[in-house]
């Protein structure tokens, strides 16, 4: 004997089927993409915003190595040389710079992959062999040549601020000839005011070469351009140990990061001076 279908039921569904309309489907996905296009930017900002926690804590990890150094070296930085005095240190073995490589846009200088040439002297063997440490995630900047040749990206983002450790064949009588009339730090207690003086900075990947940062106080130009791979602006690592981010107020300073873009001495109009005063601050002191 089968049962009677419920008459409450039955009297819902009539004679019509529960499948959706087409235009309830469509509906459905109108509402879907709204949602879609409500999340997503949401999601990239947090995204985002890991990267640039990410990108804090290699600064932290590259500003303690750096401390740990001078604490092993009788208070005595980090050497920061020049790309050729680089190019020599590689050359004779020798490795004294806080970091020993000199990045291009070739798809043949191994020293933009070179990851062993990192701990090779300098702050590395600091790092516990870390070399993400060294890039910042948001970094993947590479050429057609070195897309073409498989790469995946370049081991380097950081450069560290020209003004800070021994400057090699740029140093006579105790200044660096690039900034004389400013005081070039070679032990860290003679930075009277640690947490206002940058150590390390993300640097733009067309400037980055040699990770030494320098711009010329009295010239209003970039020499060296900071990135800006974190929401218009880039972290930076000071002195004392702290580290923080940054924001670019001009927009002449937020060059895409892609190769080619910037050269070498890059005119800036006064009115345009903002971001280069902000960072000329926390370059160094007046004797």
């Amino acid at each position: 004997m089968g049962f009677p279908e419920p008459i409450l039921v039955k009297r819902l569904l009539g004679s019509r089927s529960a499948a959706f309309t087409l235009i309830e489907l469509l509906v459905v996905i109108a509402v879907l993409g709204i949602l879609a296009g409500l999340l997503l930017p949401v999601l990239g900002q947090a995204k985002s915003k890991g990267y640039s926690i990410s990108c804090l804590n290699n600064e932290k990890q590259l500003i303690l190595a750096w401390q740990l150094y001078a604490d092993e070296h009788e208070d005595r930085v980090a050497p920061n040389f020049g790309a050729a005095q680089v190019q020599q240190e590689i050359a004779n073995g020798t490795y004294r710079n806080w970091v020993n490589d000199v990045l291009d846009w070739s798809s043949i200088n191994s020293q933009n992959t070179n990851s062993t040439l990192l701990f090779a002297g300098g702050i590395g063997p600091y790092l516990g062999g870390v070399e993400n440490v060294y890039r910042c995630p948001n970094d993947f900047v590479l050429s057609t040549w070195q897309e073409q040749a498989g790469w995946r990206s370049r081991v380097r983002s950081y450069s560290m601020n020209a003004m800070v450790g021994d400057a090699g064949d740029f140093m006579a009588g105790g200044s660096n000839t690039n900034n004389p009339h400013y005081r070039q730090f070679l032990t860290a207690t003679e930075i009277p005011r640690p947490s206002d003086i940058f150590v390390f900075i993300e640097e733009h990947p067309d400037t980055v070469t040699d990770g030494y940062f320098l711009n010329n106080p009295y010239v209003p130009e970039w020499v060296r351009l900071p990135a800006s791979y974190h929401s218009r602006g880039a972290n930076l690592a000071f002195a004392d140990g702290h580290v923080e981010y940054h924001r670019w107020m001009v927009g002449s300073t937020r060059q895409p990061a892609c190769p080619g873009v910037v050269g070498f001495s890059v005119a800036i109009n006064l009115e345009e001076r903002a971001d280069f005063d902000w960072l000329r601050q926390r370059v160094s002191i007046k004797p």
